[in-house]
């Protein structure tokens, strides 16, 4: 099945009360996933811990209980992180079949893969392993990892387990250069192996949503009507190789915004990434990331 460029990532769901992460607003959450698939998007990203530990339960509510299993791509990730003996990961798997309603994930992830968890948990208790064994047995379809460190332990990661077939990394604008995220680092390395990409924070949890009134004025000079966060998304799903990039969607608004631009995808032309690479200095002077660490 062909993967829509715009991913819908279930890790910031609509709560009826802001200050219970498990009270979702089925009602508007129907209404998105409904609309999101109706525009010809279909990747639906969730997780063993995202909400509590209650998203692969909102998924299946919301999603899988009302639509055919072909008209959707579901993906969920293992908690790396909190796996402490070799039986769990089997164990978690069917738990999280069991959450989300299905007989087996399009795609699975090692959850939030970094060199300190991939040299001690990950290897004794043979993560990488037993996922390859989910595969042969029809319970995941594609393999890969979330990741967060810098680029040479991934290409560490990415030698020893070529069976890896994607790998997410946050990506945006902003952290394209930065000397700590590594985000063109990382994207290179990935693509080095021939691995496919899918992107996450591309608008960094919502920070580039806004930007600096004189950049937003050039902005909407080029596109009047697009919003601030459709650039940073653009600039994402333009690189080559990444099969989705995932939007943590919390309003119907959003949905609408997102696949409005997305459904007729226009890459960024060298005016508009000048325009965003503009904006960097400019956010890190004004906002909490002033941190120096882009350089």
């Amino acid at each position: 099945m062909k993967i829509g460029k715009l991913g819908f990532g279930m890790m910031r769901l609509p709560l009826l009360d802001e200050k219970d992460a498990v009270s979702f607003d089925y009602e508007q959450l129907i209404k998105m996933v409904d609309y999101y698939l109706e525009q010809g998007f279909n990747y639906f990203d969730t997780s063993y811990v995202y909400h509590n530990g209650k998203s692969e339960t909102a998924v299946r509510k919301s999603l899988v209980e009302r639509h055919d299993r072909e008209e959707y791509v579901l993906a969920t990730k293992l908690p790396a992180f909190s796996v402490t003996s070799e039986d769990q990961p089997g164990k978690i798997i069917h738990e999280q079949l069991e959450n989300c309603g299905v007989k087996y994930f399009d795609y699975y992830l090692l959850h939030n893969l970094n060199r300190i968890l991939y040299e001690t948990t990950v290897k004794s208790c043979k993560m990488f392993e037993q996922a390859l064994e989910f595969k042969k047995e029809g319970l995941i379809k594609h393999l890969g990892f979330s990741f967060h460190d810098s680029a040479e332990v991934l290409d560490r990661i990415l030698t020893e387990h070529p069976e890896t077939e994607f790998v997410q990394i946050a990506l945006n604008y902003y952290d394209w250069d930065s000397s700590w995220i590594q985000a063109r680092k990382c994207y290179e390395v990935i693509r080095k192996h021939g691995k496919d990409v899918i992107i996450m924070e591309p608008v960094k949890g919502g920070v580039l949503a806004e930007v600096p009134e004189e950049i937003e004025q050039k902005m909407k000079k080029i596109h009047p009507d697009m919003s601030v966060a459709s650039w940073a998304v653009r600039f994402t799903a333009d690189l080559d190789g990444v099969l989705t990039v995932l939007s943590g969607m919390s309003t119907m608004e959003q949905v609408i915004d997102n696949t409005s631009y997305m459904k007729a995808f226009e890459p960024l032309t060298e005016e508009e990434k000048d325009i965003l690479f503009q904006a960097v200095p400019l956010i890190m002077k004004k906002g909490p990331y002033y941190n120096g660490l882009i350089n």
